[in-house]
């Protein structure tokens, strides 16, 4: 049979529509099942308990449940290889952290590229690290901190969460911009590095606003500068080390991504629930009581902070040197 030719038009835009037809409702009915969302540190971290005030949220707005599943392993490389290597469908997502955009210069040969594998979701935080000191240390401001530093070149010592970690590039980054050399000691996470300052064996530290905080409230320890651009509110008395270094700023994302082929339509409807919530008062609360700040972006908004990110911690790493250990 031969069809007319409106006829057999018709019925081809039909047939044409089809596969963008079936991706919209497969969106509009995302998700029909429980979803995972893969985070690279331990369960109890930082990232951790952001993870889960998210998924709890994302669970109750989206009718499903969002399990939190912890993969360790190489700063967060393990979790972003399973992302990469999982089916591109929604049901798997990763809640990363600025660590994951600095991996890429840390570790040779890994099996991804974070910026072409990674589709970004969405920003959830942005927080300030803090860079404290001993209440003996006798600089009680950056200006005195920096002008100490080179009257004293190599002799000021300053404490972070590991070699290669953020919190160490971000007092790399304090040394180039200040023109100054401060010694780097690098411990097994925050807590022991907060033992040494406080016992005086180091002199100062760069760490979180979460782990640092009741140091600071108590008088245990003092805080010169945080390291976001602006003042943050948990210590709004501090200033910003941009205040003295224009143009410094050192600060933790934490964000979801999801494979890179996952349909645009389900990253849409993901990013419009987590916006929602990081939009709640209470959720706002609660990371603020955290040290971090709600962040929301969109999708393509997140992705120009992990480009840029990714190259501004790159320029620091390979300036200093630093490789994973």
């Amino acid at each position: 049979m031969k069809l007319p030719r409106r006829a057999f038009l018709h019925l081809a835009a039909g047939a044409a529509a089809l596969p963008a037809f079936s991706r919209i409702a497969r969106a509009q009915s995302y998700p029909t099942r429980t979803v995972r969302m893969i985070v690279g540190f331990a369960a109890g971290s930082g990232l951790d308990i952001y993870a889960r005030l998210i998924a709890q949220w994302l669970s109750e707005r989206l009718g499903q449940s969002f399990v939190i599943e912890n993969r360790l392993g190489a700063g967060g490389n393990v979790a972003t290889e399973a992302v990469v290597n999982a089916p591109a469908d929604g049901y798997t997502i990763l809640m990363a952290s600025t660590a994951a955009f600095t991996n890429a210069w840390l570790y040779d040969n890994l099996s991804f590229n974070f910026v072409r594998d990674i589709a970004p979701v969405g920003s959830v935080t942005k927080s300030a690290f803090i860079i404290v000191a001993d209440p003996s240390f006798p600089p009680k401001t950056i200006p005195e901190l920096i002008a100490y530093a080179k009257a004293n070149p190599g002799k000021v010592t300053f404490g972070s969460a590991g070699t290669g970690t953020v919190t160490h590039i971000a007092g790399e980054l304090f040394n180039m911009m200040a023109g100054i050399d401060m010694v780097h000691v690098p411990y097994r996470g925050e807590p022991p590095a907060l033992n040494d300052l406080m016992g005086g064996r180091i002199q100062l530290n760069v760490g979180t606003l979460a782990g640092s905080g009741e140091f600071i409230r108590t008088g245990k320890l003092r805080a010169l500068a945080v390291t976001t651009a602006q003042r943050t509110e948990m210590f709004p008395d501090v200033p910003a080390v941009a205040e003295f270094l224009p143009g410094y700023e050192a600060s933790l994302w934490n964000g979801i991504g999801a494979p890179r082929a996952t349909p645009p339509e389900v990253i849409a409807k993901l990013n419009a629930a987590l916006n929602e919530g990081l939009a709640d008062p209470k959720i706002k609360a609660q990371f603020a009581a955290l040290g971090g700040a709600t962040a929301p972006l969109t999708p393509a908004e997140y992705g120009h902070v992990i480009v840029s990110e990714t190259e501004k911690w790159g320029k620091v790493i390979r300036a200093a040197n630093i490789k994973s250990q």
